[in-house]
């Protein structure tokens, strides 16, 4: 993805502003970095968006059920698929940019962007990442869930917990009129104090209208403000947190598998929001 351009928002000549277009503005013309007025949801789109999250948080609560020990990834994906089709739904991931997959699914080391396969089997003590993008009705909602298989390390659960807390701490930094940049400060510093590097070369972002828009959501200590945070605003936030070292590849062979470099776990949560008056609404759970 593309990092920030010039934003700027624009009010209808011939209209008088409103509160809310004049508070915008003010911080424009200081030179921060707004959105457009694309990237603020109307009720509608809102609504429109929620609906896609519904059935994205079913498809990862029904693999609660089914996802277990000797299973493929080439499985589970065939479950996403079934389930998307049978909600009338449309897996983004399918085609995007030629994945070739419904979900994606990161075992253990791989960090995102895994590819499912029928030569991939899940054994005891594994942990794995399923990130599950769902179109309905034109609305995009992103989230994934980490499980965990049988007996489970529990330095490794412990990455697991801390990682799903990050989530909750950069929900709890972000809040309406404050800026991007003051999630990646709290993920990384509660990050970094329980011992974790924080992965830097993949992010959240905008979603809702598409698969991915403004603002791009970093997780860890930027040092800038980023985009400005307002209400109507939807976005994920998606932190990647790795046992070792931050440095990551990817896999040559299929140009997608985001691999630790130290090959030590990684882990990740991600929910999609939409920033309200009064902080975040999870639109996926």
């Amino acid at each position: 993805m593309v990092r920030h351009h010039q934003h700027n928002w624009v009010v209808s000549p011939g209209t008088t502003p409103t509160p809310f277009d004049c508070r915008i503005l003010e911080m424009q013309e200081k030179g921060f970095i707004v959105p457009t007025n694309r990237l603020v949801k109307t009720p509608e789109q809102i609504e429109g968006i929620r609906r896609a999250g519904v059935i994205n948080t079913g498809i990862l609560d029904m693999l609660t059920t089914e996802i277990r020990e000797g299973m493929t990834t080439g499985e589970i994906d065939r479950l996403v698929a079934q389930y998307t089709a049978d909600h009338g739904a449309i897996s983004a991931c399918l085609g995007y940019e030629g994945f070739p997959k419904s979900c994606c699914t990161s075992i253990n080391e791989v960090v995102c962007h895994g590819i499912p396969s029928d030569e991939e089997e899940l054994f005891d003590g594994d942990i794995i990442n399923v990130d599950v993008t769902t179109i309905k009705d034109g609305y995009y909602a992103d989230a994934s869930r980490m499980f965990m298989i049988g007996n489970v390390d529990p330095k490794v659960k412990r990455l697991v917990e801390v990682t799903k807390e990050c989530l909750e701490i950069g929900m709890k930094a972000a809040q309406p009129w404050g800026f991007v940049g003051d999630i990646g400060k709290a993920i990384g510093k509660y990050a970094h104090e329980h011992g974790y590097s924080v992965v830097r070369e993949l992010a959240g972002h905008g979603t809702g209208l598409e698969f991915h828009e403004d603002p791009i959501v970093d997780h860890y200590d930027t040092r800038h403000r980023g985009m400005l945070l307002v209400p109507g605003m939807v976005f994920t936030i998606e932190p990647m947190l790795n046992m070792g070292g931050r440095e990551v590849f990817i896999d040559e062979e299929d140009g997608w598998t985001v691999v630790t470099e130290d090959e030590l776990p990684s882990a990740q949560w991600e929910h999609t929001f939409v920033m309200t008056e009064k902080g975040l609404d999870i639109l996926t759970h």
